[in-house]
């Protein structure tokens, strides 16, 4: 086979194989380099110096690009674009992946090239993936003096993208204003650029101007649109957006439903997403993930932990997301067996108690009463955040751990985590459940003094209440009346338990006309008051204002218990019969009642024997 041969079956060789070597690639470049003279034909240029440059060996290696470059004489534009787009991001080092762009685009323009419509948003993708504003700014320039903005949509479309990337809105909008030429992607880039920067209504509204230039959406469009809605919160909006997907016959794929699913229960409409849910052809973990964190958002941990057992009987392994969300009901119900049967999940799949999972379960065994625990998972975890000391340090309060929770507290700093305005909640509250009056009005002032942290409401309210538990009532009353923000609901309740725990029946009066003018519809502050007046012997004053709350149709909110027998959570309410052994139930609470009656009557006889 004489020399034109073999480059033939060379050339032949590196077009018809799709994976090569590092090895074949330059053993075949050398070949092609010895047995023919350079320049080497065009197509065999763009062949193989693209599949050299991007291979996994040369990686990032711009001398070695360089090289080949120079060594060709005149490498056209074409060449360039090649190498520039197959060139592979550095995701552990973005910016040595733009300078290589940018060094390519150098060398191109000192070789007499301009850049077309191929190499601008190659560049400007490597500017977006850095935020490199300027940088791409001076491609934008160049693309405006070109005329390649107003004659090609993609390159308009890349611009968009970046601006979009950087957070600039209003150069996104810009852009897409300066022609008519617009397609699918220009909307959606429109769209999610005011989405991304909070401004959800805008991107709503852009999505209808779509619609009304009978422009199709697909189901990125959608996806986006329907997280506007639940930015938003507006469910009228997003049964809007439903009904189109409807009426257009938009095939709801499952990232279109999960959206939906999520939308609806941010919303507050927990029927209409599990009816989206049960309707999806195909689920998957994000959409059982999205029922169960959505129910526990809304409060209904009860059903978020039914979803999870649902999940469980199809066989679908949960995630972290998921496990989060189940540990999250399971605190807030007090299911600790539940939860324990997750972290023996997450020790069995040796998945790390390590951030988010880490920090649920000790907020889950802190409010389950298994403080032991929670301590034991907060000193095993590796990493620790200011999430995990601030539910530490709560769950300690909440245990009456009051030093143990300070030394916590005091190990912030050390470990280079500064605390935040919840963390400072959990600290203020073990002041008060410690009566460290000292303490926590020094912690108080350091909040805004040491951390930079504005108090908000609920630390005005945690100082009354430290105030009130340890009798300074009038310290607690002047210190209200001096609050630079407006005392809300949490601050006069705090005032008013403070009254009922002392007896000051004539502030708590005052108290409760303000805090009546907050919460006018609420029975909190007639029940609490209502107290005050009978440990006080004002039985006429009590009757009276149980007559004002049945005048306003106000009823006293039950009280609620609730019970974890075999992983199955019962709850209970006063008066409630809604169980289904509740016949059963309540017989054997009369059994129960009858033999401490007896009780009482025998230990009462034996006083007189």
């Amino acid at each position: 086979m004489n020399s034109q041969e073999l480059w033939v079956h060379a050339y032949s060789r590196l077009r018809s194989c799709k994976s090569i070597s590092i090895t074949h690639l330059k053993q075949t470049h050398t070949f092609l380099i010895k047995t023919r003279p350079l320049p080497l034909p065009l197509p065999t240029q763009h062949l193989i110096y693209p599949k050299l440059i991007s291979s996994p060996h040369h990686n990032n290696n711009l001398t070695y690009i360089l090289s080949f470059l120079n060594h060709l004489g005149k490498p056209d534009l074409c060449l360039y674009n090649a190498i520039i787009q197959g060139l592979p991001s550095n995701p552990t080092n973005k910016t040595t992946s733009l300078l290589q762009v940018l060094e390519l685009l150098r060398h191109m323009l000192l070789n007499g090239l301009l850049p077309d419509h191929y190499t601008v948003p190659s560049v400007l993708k490597a500017c977006a993936q850095c935020r490199a504003l300027r940088e791409g700014q001076q491609i934008h320039a160049y693309a405006i003096k070109s005329g390649l903005v107003l004659s090609n949509v993609y390159v308009k479309n890349t611009i968009m993208r970046l601006y979009a990337v950087c957070g600039i809105v209003n150069y996104v909008r810009k852009v897409f204003d300066e022609t008519p030429q617009r397609d699918l992607v220009s909307w959606t880039t429109l769209i999610q650029g005011y989405v991304k920067m909070g401004l959800a209504r805008e991107g709503v509204e852009a999505f209808f101007d779509m619609c009304d230039a009978k422009m199709r959406p697909d189901e990125m469009t959608l996806v986006i649109v329907l997280s506007a809605c639940s930015k938003l919160g507006d469910l009228s909006l997003g049964r809007k957006i439903s009904r189109y997907i409807d009426d257009n016959g938009v095939y709801p794929d499952v990232f279109v439903g999960n959206a939906l699913v999520n939308m609806y229960l941010e919303c507050g409409d927990a029927e209409l997403a599990r009816g989206v849910f049960d309707g999806m052809p195909v689920r998957n973990v994000v959409s059982w993930n999205s029922m169960i964190s959505g129910l526990a958002h809304q409060g209904k941990y009860k059903e978020a932990l039914d979803v999870f057992q649902e999940m469980q009987r199809i066989g679908l392994e949960p995630d972290d997301v998921t496990l989060v969300g189940v540990l999250n009901s399971c605190a807030n119900l007090g299911v600790l067996e539940l939860g324990k049967w997750v972290h023996a999940y997450v020790d069995r799949n040796q998945i790390e108690a390590d951030g988010y999972i880490g920090n649920a379960l000790v907020d889950m065994y802190a409010k389950c009463g298994s403080i032991d625990r929670a301590f034991r998972v907060f000193q095993g975890m590796k990493r620790r955040d200011v999430y995990s000391y601030t539910a530490m340090i709560v769950g300690l309060a909440m245990h009456g751990e009051v030093e143990v929770a300070l030394d916590i507290f005091s190990e912030m700093p050390r470990m280079g985590i500064q605390p935040d305005e919840v963390t400072f909640v959990g600290v203020l509250a073990a002041c008060s459940h410690g009566g460290l009056v000292a303490e926590g009005q020094k912690y108080f002032r350091d909040m805004s003094t040491v951390y930079n942290l504005r108090p908000q409401t609920e630390h005005y309210g945690c100082m009354v209440d430290l105030l009130g538990r340890a009798g300074l009532i009038n310290e607690a009353e002047e210190f209200v009346n001096n609050m630079p923000i407006e005392p809300d609901a949490f601050v006069w309740g705090a005032l008013l338990g403070a009254c009922r725990i002392h007896g000051k029946v004539e502030l708590a009066e005052t108290v409760m006309k303000k805090l009546l003018k907050i919460e006018p519809e609420r029975d909190g502050a007639y029940v609490l008051m209502s107290n005050i007046y009978s440990s006080a012997n004002k039985w006429r004053n009590a009757v009276q204002l149980r007559r004002e709350m049945k005048e306003k149709n106000m009823t006293k909110t039950p009280g609620c218990s609730s019970i974890e027998l075999e992983g199955v959570v019962h709850e209970f309410r006063k008066g409630d019969k809604s169980h289904k052994r509740s016949k059963h139930i309540y017989k054997l609470l009369d059994e129960i009642m009858s033999h401490v009656k007896d009780y009482g009557v025998l230990a009462h006889r034996s006083t007189f024997f």
